[in-house]
């Protein structure tokens, strides 16, 4: 922030100097211009005749005795082409470590020693951070040689200016577009796939041309080496005339006595400055597919040449628009100056300036050397070091004398001193038991913060998803028998195949999903356990109290054979178990987790279709196990990486059932045929308040008349949609479960011995 609340932000270009004085506005998007100066050369420092130092010095000098920088800020920019930018995308990384992976980078990216250049970096906005992790960060990397820092800091110094920020001019021109344009961007959240449209800015320079593209969160840039003086250059040869009368010529092309002549000698330069600029812009569009442009904005006062502005806007396709006034900066006193207000394109960069010194900039870099700042650090606090030390002196003095005082008068020979050493006695055995409580208050305070540690900790949570992924992998069927190419041997194969797997996140699991599907959900499980149909028998009812009770307990075949035809109408599977089973209440957010796949399970008339679905893998995520590192030391309660068994509803899975299903088809094995990835069908995630939707069938399934080929097979098909909730525990949460598992199990044991025994007895 500024010293004197305001700053000074001094662009020293190859023409002139341009300054800007401005203070915070009483509203917080805003600024106020105090002051401002431009003063152009006698001559143009890359003249050939030209002693740009002195140039400098002499200008530095105008400058100090028209305005006072005592107390401000000043900060300053230099030339794109003098300092080096990096944007990098790292990998994903605690967010702790990236300063590390920066410098390592530094390393890599820039072309000389670290100990020879000042750099500096920045994390850019946008990214993400889960759980301490970074994810995708992108970070921009500036460097600048330390000699060239010296020039840049030389005539200032001279002149007795103190510099507290040095800039690259492009990243100067990106703060000023994104604190002048870009406002309402700030408060939406930043989508990498749809990026908001990009704004191209042509910093038109007296040598070169800095093209900067920017979104607000990203920004690229590229230094042009094509300027103002290319024109007058080429005037100059073309025409056959001085430099100086060249450039009086570019100025006044539309007033010469052939101006068709000027714009002729000229139009080689337009040609190569258009072909740059879409040459770099091409580039960047390669580099970020989802960017598009939105505007392009014009810097520069070489931008006030005739027809260059029409020129660049009729060749790019794009409105070229000078800039005429800054949005969010009030004039102040500078409002009507005709001088601003004819070179306000060359005060983007010093208004970019002014609001990084302010703290308002999306770039904070600073390439200002790290041992000038600490010297001026320690020169600040020498004064008050001084009288620091001069207060010490003093206290000490009256401390010593004040002692000396004390210690004469002293007798321990009389009375009043030995009561007070005996009260110091007493004190002193009463502060040894205060002390041996502080002792066991604060190692009961130990324990406790050990506890805490074990409470907040977060680690667990980035394994739920790997669990969750091993859990289904146990809950799958396996058929370890030798493998045979026939059809016999493939529909026999106690297999699924998974073909996807999706999911979906809750706020509230019961309200936004299980209460549209429950009807569907009790029904594929054959109904509420203790509930029977309308119209039912006592019997039927017992029945289905029964079933609910066994989920595994298999329905006869002719059963499941004569309610097969209902499936092919699109009803609940027929060959579906009843095992209504009683869960725990849904409550909180949680997923939706759905898996989509088929098996070719279909030559047993008692296992078929869904049945084979409820029989293995729903049956396996409701009853089933899975072995995890869950194991942990009893004496210290730390995790231990034991492998133990932990059931898979512990993981917090519930509810499985079969949603969708289509009826059986036919379906050609050619063993003979190259292996390919099977591809899904692309549906995604299927709304979940339609879960009985059938499924739409592959291509040329079932087709009639279809000849086999080669050796080809032909087996029976049952495609389906299983989905289930999912409410991840960690595993604390777990042995929270299992220990309160085991109490139970206990409590039951003690609660009736004689069953106990009985169950002894029979195992025996």
């Amino acid at each position: 922030m500024a010293k004197g609340g305001a700053v000074w932000g001094i662009d020293i270009g190859q023409c002139a100097l341009k300054a800007l004085q401005c203070r915070p506005h009483e509203k917080e998007q805003r600024l106020v211009v105090e002051a401002f100066d431009f003063i152009e050369y006698p001559k143009i420092l890359t003249q050939p005749e030209a002693e740009p130092a002195e140039l400098i010095r002499e200008t530095l000098q105008t400058f100090l005795s028209r305005n006072d920088l005592s107390g401000d800020t000043v900060a300053i920019s230099v030339s794109g082409q003098s300092g080096l930018a990096r944007f990098i995308k790292l990998p994903p990384v605690e967010a702790k470590k990236i300063p590390d992976i920066v410098k390592y980078e530094a390393r890599q990216q820039i072309p000389f020693s670290l100990d020879d250049v000042v750099w500096d970096y920045q994390q850019l906005t946008g990214g993400s951070e889960e759980d301490g992790f970074a994810l995708e960060p992108e970070v921009g990397l500036f460097a600048m040689k330390r000699d060239q820092v010296a020039r840049a800091l030389a005539p200032l110094e001279e002149a007795g200016i103190e510099v507290d920020i040095i800039q690259l001019a492009p990243l100067a021109v990106y703060n000023y577009v994104c604190f002048d344009r870009f406002d309402d961007l700030r408060s939406k959240p930043y989508d990498p796939a749809k990026p908001p449209a990009s704004t191209v800015v042509i910093s038109l320079g007296t040598d070169t041309t800095d093209l900067v593209v920017t979104n607000g969160y990203r920004v690229w840039q590229r230094n042009i080496p094509i300027g103002g003086n290319h024109f007058t250059r080429a005037l100059s040869k073309e025409l056959k005339l001085t430099f100086v009368k060249a450039e009086h010529l570019k100025r006044n092309a539309t007033q010469a006595d052939d101006p068709k002549a000027v714009f002729q000698a000229m139009r080689p330069v337009f040609s190569d400055l258009l072909a740059e600029i879409q040459r770099s812009l091409g580039y960047f569009q390669s580099l970020d597919k989802a960017a598009h442009i939105g505007e392009v904005i014009a810097l520069g006062n070489a931008m006030k040449l005739p027809g260059l502005q029409r020129y660049l806007a009729q060749n790019l396709e794009q409105d070229v628009r000078p800039i005429e006034e800054f949005n969010r900066l009030t004039l102040g006193s500078a409002s009507g100056n005709a001088q601003f207000k004819e070179n306000v394109l060359s005060f983007g960069t010093a208004y970019g300036l002014c609001v990084q010194a302010l703290g308002k900039s999306e770039l904070k870099t600073n390439l200002l050397p790290e041992e000038i700042v600490r010297r001026r650090m320690v020169r600040a606090k020498k004064p008050w070091a001084v009288a620091g030390v001069a207060a010490v002196l003093a206290g000490l003095t009256i401390n010593y004398f004040t002692h000396v005082s004390a210690w004469t008068s002293a007798n321990v020979e009389r009375q009043d001193f030995k009561d007070a050493i005996g009260f110091a006695t007493t004190t002193k055995n009463t502060l040894d038991g205060w002390e041996s409580e502080r002792s066991s208050i604060k190692e009961q305070a130990a324990s406790l913060r050990a506890v805490q540690d074990r409470l907040v900790s977060n680690v667990e949570g980035r394994l739920v998803w790997l669990e969750l992924i091993k859990a289904l992998h146990a809950a799958m069927p396996r058929d370890d028998r030798k493998r045979e190419e026939t059809a016999e041997h493939v529909m026999s194969r106690n297999e699924l195949h998974i073909t996807a797997l999706d999911e979906r996140y809750f706020t509230d699991l019961a309200a936004e999903y299980f209460t549209t599907v429950e009807p569907l959900y009790w029904d594929s499980k054959g109904g509420k356990p203790g509930e029977a149909a309308e119209g039912d028998s006592a019997d039927a009812a017992a029945t289905t109290t029964e079933t609910a009770a066994a989920p595994d307990a298999a329905a006869e075949p002719a059963a499941a054979d004569a309610a097969e035809p209902a499936a092919e109408d699109g009803a609940a599977p027929a060959d579906a178990v009843a095992t209504a089973t009683v869960d725990e209440p849904l409550t909180g957010p949680g997923f939706v987790i759905q898996l989509t796949g088929y098996h070719y399970h279909n030559a047993d008339q008692t296992n078929q279709t869904a049945r084979f679905v409820q029989e293995t893998l729903l049956k396996n995520l409701e009853q089933g196990t899975v072995m995890l590192p869950d194991g942990y030391d009893p004496q210290t309660g730390q995790p231990n990486g034991e492998m133990v068994e932990v059931p898979i509803k512990d993981l917090g899975v519930s509810r499985p059932w079969i949603v969708q299903f289509k009826p059986l088809v036919d379906e050609w094995i050619d063993p003979d045929a190259e292996l390919l990835a099977e591809g899904t069908t692309g549906q995604g995630f299927r709304e979940m308040l339609q879960p009985s939707a059938p499924i739409a069938g592959r291509e040329g399934e079932g087709e009639a008349g279809a000849e086999p080929k080669s050796k080809a097979f032909k087996v029976r098909r049952y495609d389906f949609v299983v989905q289930f909730c999912w409410q991840p525990k960690k595993r604390s949460q777990r042995r929270e479960i299992a220990e309160a598992r085991k109490a139970g199990t206990e409590a039951a044991g003690e609660a009736s011995p004689e069953v106990a025994m009985t169950g002894d007895a029979a195992t025996q």
